[in-house]
């Protein structure tokens, strides 16, 4: 999974609509710092941008950035977003602050469809030089941008908010969005990017001018001053087609930077990529280094009380079907397996000299934080390959596909696991570790050359591996049509410690179909669900 990089802002001004303003280095002016600002604000960073259009072969990429921003204003900007089951809605809250304290008000319903922000936030209408209509669309809106930046000389240090809106699973549960106060969040400005609309926009080369207006609805909901709830940039568009296609590579990279998405979830939340060695996280986190030597005697007892993580599986979703070289069928899958516990699941590995295994113990915490107690956990072993390079706790999850008696038909070889924080799964729960570290593979797990290896499943977080390699998805060639179910199993020998075992395991239908020679996939949705 390519690591999300952080996007510098480009506040600059906010000319585009009320009009030109000194700015210090730090961002709005002083004169603008001392004054009540509004409770959220809409800003444009400039009055005109260029995007870069690259086209090969029927295959094109628009690299545009508008430079929209919302501002908070004295105080966060921060709304919760949550259901309770799979087959309720999704109600939102938003935390204000009155007399001093924080308080929640409910949102009105049907306001927050999913876990992408508030629907339908923004309205952004293109023309061409002519004037005549192009396209007209509507993005939503989190707060929670890889971008976000204070924007006044008294506006808090830091931002406690996540950093994308998290909500790629299709079965996240719970979500927080905010923006610090005095602290911008970019505001999405392509359709597509919410899953709903189309994979991309394209404009020919050529000027155009565009419109973004915040929804009426959101300008009174939250105290949004009309005067400044619509901006107007101009547009450039130039072909920026090279010979070949690594003009193209690097526009697509410069978009995934700008774009706000989740912050473990560049590939959807998926696995990908492969150890570094030169950018661990314990590299420079001091809480994501094992010690040296495994547990004394002293430490190795379990606590039988307090604070304990909670895995819990997640049906299967991405499900596909897919005919490899060999000539064999497979059904691929995502697997995510999240922690709804009291306490991070934090396990060490401590290397057997001159061998490529570890020994894995699990640690315990009181609600201090205070280490109290370690058990042995397993294994962990170097994964050389390609695409891997990094060690692997063995005893994490198990994938299994039954038949429909629920008999065991496939396992799937994916059986030792890099633990990172791709998936935020529930983010409303208490203790949720909203800004989590480990989030990819390049930086987590270690390398060839340590002695020792942490891995952590943060609370609130998931872990999910997407299974479309021969020996990972369930090879189904030969299995005759019929329904079968795709078992998620978390801890399958339980040897890690958890409050609660009997959620360890969820399963999801798929119906195999067809011809040997054409095989069919269904899916049945999950109370509604169909990712």
């Amino acid at each position: 999974m390519t690591e999300p990089r952080k996007r510098r802002s480009r506040l600059l001004t906010l000319g585009a609509v009320t009009g030109t303003l000194a700015l210090t280095a730090a961002g709005v002016g002083v004169a603008q710092a001392a004054a009540t600002p509004p409770p959220l604000a809409f800003v444009a960073a400039t009055s005109a941008v260029t995007a870069e259009r690259y086209d090969y072969d029927g295959e094109v990429w628009l690299g545009l950035d508008l430079g929209l921003h919302v501002i908070a204003g004295k105080d966060p900007f921060e709304i919760w977003a949550k259901r309770t089951g799979y087959d309720k809605p999704i109600t939102a809250e938003q935390v204000v602050v009155k007399n001093g304290r924080k308080t929640r008000v409910a949102l009105p319903a049907g306001i927050v469809a999913d876990f992408h922000g508030l629907k339908d936030f923004t309205k952004i209408s293109i023309v061409d030089e002519a004037g005549q209509p192009v396209t007209e669309y509507s993005t939503p809106f989190c707060g929670n941008t890889w971008g976000s930046a204070r924007t006044r000389p008294d506006a808090p240090a830091t931002n406690p908010y996540p950093s994308g809106c998290n909500g790629w699973n299709p079965f996240t549960l719970g979500g927080v969005w905010g923006v610090q106060a005095g602290w911008n969040a970019q505001i999405v400005d392509q359709p597509g990017y919410d899953g709903r609309g189309p994979s991309s926009l394209d404009l020919a080369p050529g000027k155009y001018t565009a419109t973004a207006t915040v929804n009426p609805a959101y300008q009174k909901l939250f105290g949004i001053p009309a005067s400044s709830s619509s901006a107007t940039v101009a547009v450039t568009v130039v072909d920026a087609t090279q010979d070949d296609k690594a003009g193209l590579a690097r526009a697509k990279k410069a978009a995934a930077a700008d774009e706000p998405v989740p912050a473990a979830a560049s590939e959807h939340g998926l696995h990908g990529g492969e150890g570094d060695a030169t950018r661990q996280v314990s590299s420079y986190l001091p809480e994501f280094r094992a010690p040296a030597k495994r547990p004394t005697s002293l430490l190795k007892a379990a606590p039988k009380n307090g604070p304990k993580p909670d895995l819990r599986s997640l049906p299967a979703w991405g499900i596909s079907l897919s005919e490899e070289e060999d000539g064999k069928t497979y059904v691929n899958f995502g697997a995510t397996v999240w922690n709804a516990g009291t306490s991070p699941l934090l396990v060490d590995g401590f290397r057997r000299s001159g061998t490529e295994l570890m020994d894995a113990y699990q640690y315990f915490f009181d609600a201090k934080g205070n280490q109290v107690g370690s058990k042995e956990a397993g294994t962990m072993e170097w994964d050389p390959r390609e695409g891997h390079k990094h060690w692997h706790f063995t005893d994490f999850a198990q994938y299994n596909l039954l038949t429909a008696d629920k008999k065991l038909a496939v396992r799937s070889g994916k059986e030792a696991f890099c633990l990172a924080n791709t998936d935020a799964v529930d983010y409303t729960i208490a203790g949720a570790k909203w800004k989590p570290e480990n989030t990819s593979l390049e930086t987590s797990c270690g390398a060839d050359t340590v002695v020792a290896v942490r891995e952590v499943l943060d609370i609130g977080n998931g872990d999910t591996y997407s299974q479309d390699r021969p020996g990972q998805s369930f090879e189904i060639t030969d299995l005759p049509n019929g329904s079968y179910f795709i078992e998620v199993l978390a801890n399958p020998d339980n040897k890690l410690a958890e409050l609660d075992i009997t959620n360890n395991t969820a399963f999801r239908e798929i119906i195999l179909g067809g011809t040997p020679e054409q095989r069919t996939l269904t899916v049945p949705p999950v109370h509604g669900i169909d990712g």
